[in-house]
């Protein structure tokens, strides 16, 4: 039943946490740890591609698992429950857009990343289709950047609330607790553990939350019951002359009015695509998942996997959140700030507190501390991905760089030292998350992404699509956005959101511009200068795009030497036969025999590899009896067995289908 002013108290357990709850929780992070053991000892962690990589050798299932779970973190468990909580269905659009997304990430994205060369971070492949240095480091460190400040930050604040709402436990002990545990083994397992984990923790998630709806469902009388529940989920405390405390009149819609709607449906369908296309085709977390795998057709079925599975959060997180505010309007539905401050300490509303308080009042002891694990899953899941992909970037596309040289000890011990100085980043940042005011930051997280993410989006698919975009163009069009995004993202910070009863006087460009309206803007900003800006310099050379484009990957690889001339490769190396020789002891690509480019570390500039007809008669010229680095033979080509390739294509027809069905019923 829906509680009363007196049920309204201060975020607190009103349950206490009993010995099967702690049983429960001990067993998951022991099952979690075992898993990580077992997962790194399958794989051979003293090489870049075996740690990274996960040894290139990841099935389907696994991937699949890894993808959903990387993509709900804690975050976005109390995120959507608490965007349910306060507006309705509409923030589901969220999850479904990333059907196709994923689609395009397995059919279109990976197969140019794996011809390109075997490579082990997203920003390097840019580097290969344009050459040059400044364009991977600039999305390397603006990778980076973005896990700390946003990935991390938001995943911590909503473990951190989940567990104070449910343990009382204290914030600081209680993340620190899970930080470490984390790190451990991230950095002990690499990428192998890292995706075990999250199979792992992806049916825990799924479980706990199955369970969780069902008996909150039941709270109201089913299905049927919630919309008319729901618009009348009204605190008993209101703001005078405002009617920001009755629920959503199109709560129950995906589709809301382009102009007035808090998620409009031009916004969320071409804005959020935008955004979905970054997350999910070009974002190192979720990309070196499909890298990992051991074919396309498991890299495919892995996408598939995770698009069914993101089917599921309208049903078991964002409704929940709705009968959430059914059962306790005063203290999900807060308007009245002195009321939420006292309710959750944050005066804007106490929206975020939806899935937690669900957990404390309608789970029975034992299934309490499962759903409990469910979260820290979410959260570990979450970090370890952030942690391992982050470590990955920098190692490979700036520690490589300022180290020409090193040798693959040094890049796995930097690799892990990176993820420790993540850890204690993450850590540092808490006092600011406890400070920062709860129902802004999954909106913040959201906005920012909007104005950091399409340019990035729009060179990508330009890069793939477009041969004629060259460096010049696509460097000054990252700029380009920079500068536009910047500039949106300093007036939103400059001027904030006010709280309910407060006059919006915010610039125009805030309040009639939505930020899924601006990303829109933003990615063709960048995308016409990436056309102008290489149009008016010279196009690549065609060796330049071999393997690079969607239009060039059948094209036979250019094997005569091309040294001096200007079709040769960037950054003063050469070609000998088959061999790419760096003149200042660089990292060298290697013609693999199925046609690509592989990169091998710390070899001589004197030696080539032994591909018949590729290595120059010279005898100053030795060749090696060992490449050290990634191995060759895997993802070398795009290749795939006619009955699978007919199995993925037929099931993401049917997947495509079913998420249309959906939309069309909750539109």
């Amino acid at each position: 039943m829906m509680e009363s002013n007196s049920t309204a108290g201060a975020v607190l357990p009103s349950q206490q946490f009993s010995v099967a709850d702690l049983v429960v929780v001990v067993a998951y992070f022991s099952l979690n740890v075992g898993v990580g053991i077992w997962s790194s000892c399958r794989v051979n962690r003293n090489t870049v591609s075996g740690y990274f990589l996960a040894g290139r050798d990841m099935a389907w299932w696994p991937i699949g698992a890894s993808l959903f779970a990387s993509s709900e973190g804690s975050g976005l468990f109390i995120g959507l429950a608490g965007s349910g909580a306060a507006g309705g269905i509409a923030v589901a659009g969220f999850e479904w857009n990333a059907t196709y997304a994923l689609l395009a990430l397995a059919w279109v994205f990976v197969p140019v990343y794996i011809s390109s060369g075997q490579i082990v971070t997203v920003p390097e492949y840019l580097q290969r289709r344009f050459g040059g240095e400044r364009i991977r480091m600039y999305l390397s460190s603006l990778s980076l950047l973005l896990s700390i400040f946003t990935k991390i930050s938001t995943d911590l604040y909503s473990g951190a609330l989940f567990v104070q709402v449910c343990l009382g436990w204290d914030l600081y002990l209680s993340t620190v607790l899970m930080l470490v545990v984390t790190g451990l083994y991230t950095i002990a397992g690499g990428l192998a553990a890292v995706i075990y984990t999250d199979a792992l923790q992806t049916l825990i998630m799924v479980l706990g939350a199955v369970v969780l709806a069902v008996r909150a469902f039941n709270e109201i009388g089913g299905y049927p019951n919630l919309e008319e529940a729901y618009g009348k989920a009204v605190p008993s405390k209101i703001v005078p002359n405002t009617t920001c405390h009755l629920p959503r009149a199109d709560a129950m819609h995906l589709f809301r009015d382009p102009v007035s709607g808090d998620l409009p449906w031009t916004g969320m369908t071409f804005g959020l695509s935008i955004m979905a296309t970054w997350y999910w085709c070009t974002d190192q977390v979720i990309v070196q998942r499909s890298l990992s795998a051991k074919s396309l057709s498991h890299a495919k079925a892995g996408s598939i996997l995770a698009s069914y599975l993101k089917m599921l959060p309208l049903f078991v997180i964002i409704m929940p959140g709705m009968i959430s505010r059914v059962l306790y309007p005063d203290s999900v539905a807060c308007v009245d700030p002195e009321e939420c401050t006292r309710v959750c300490g944050a005066a804007v509303g106490c929206s975020n507190i939806a899935y937690p308080k669900l957990v404390v009042e309608l789970m029975p002891s034992g299934l309490r501390g499962l759903m409990i694990a469910v979260m820290m899953a979410a959260l570990m899941s979450s970090l370890t991905s952030i942690f391992n992909s982050s470590s990955t970037l920098f190692t490979m596309d700036i520690w490589r760089k300022l180290r020409p040289g090193a040798g693959d000890r040094e890049l796995l011990l930097v690799g892990r030292v990176v993820t420790v100085v993540l850890v204690a980043l993450s850590v540092v940042w808490i006092p600011i998350l406890q400070s920062s005011s709860g129902g802004q930051l999954y909106v913040y997280i959201q906005a920012v992404t909007s104005y950091l993410a399409p340019p990035v989006t729009a060179v990508f698919v330009l890069a793939v699509f477009w041969p004629r975009a060259n460096e010049q163009g696509a460097f000054w069009g990252l700029m380009a956005g920079l500068v536009l995004g910047l500039a949106r993202l300093g007036l939103e910070l400059a001027h904030p959101t006010p709280r309910c009863g407060v006059p919006d006087q915010r610039p125009w460009l805030l309040t009639d511009i939505h930020y899924l309206h601006f990303a829109v803007l933003l990615a063709t900003a960048t995308a016409a200068v990436v056309v102008g800006g290489s149009l008016l310099t010279p196009p690549p050379p065609p060796a330049q795009l071999k393997d690079l484009t969607w239009w060039t990957l059948s094209q036979e690889p250019p094997q005569p030497s091309v040294c001096g001339t200007s079709q040769g490769p960037p950054d003063g190396e050469c070609v000998l036969g088959g061999v790419w020789q760096g003149r200042h002891s660089r990292w060298h690509r290697y013609l693999l025999p199925g046609g690509g480019w592989s990169p091998g570390l710390s070899v001589p500039h004197t030696h080539c590899i032994s591909v018949p007809g590729s290595c120059s008669s010279n005898p100053d010229i030795q060749q090696p009896s060992k490449v050290v680095g990634p191995p060759a033979v895997a993802l070398e080509d795009t290749t795939e067995p006619p009955f699978w390739a007919r199995v993925c294509s037929i099931n993401a027809v049917v997947l495509m289908c079913v998420n249309i069905f959906c939309y069309a019923y909750f539109a």
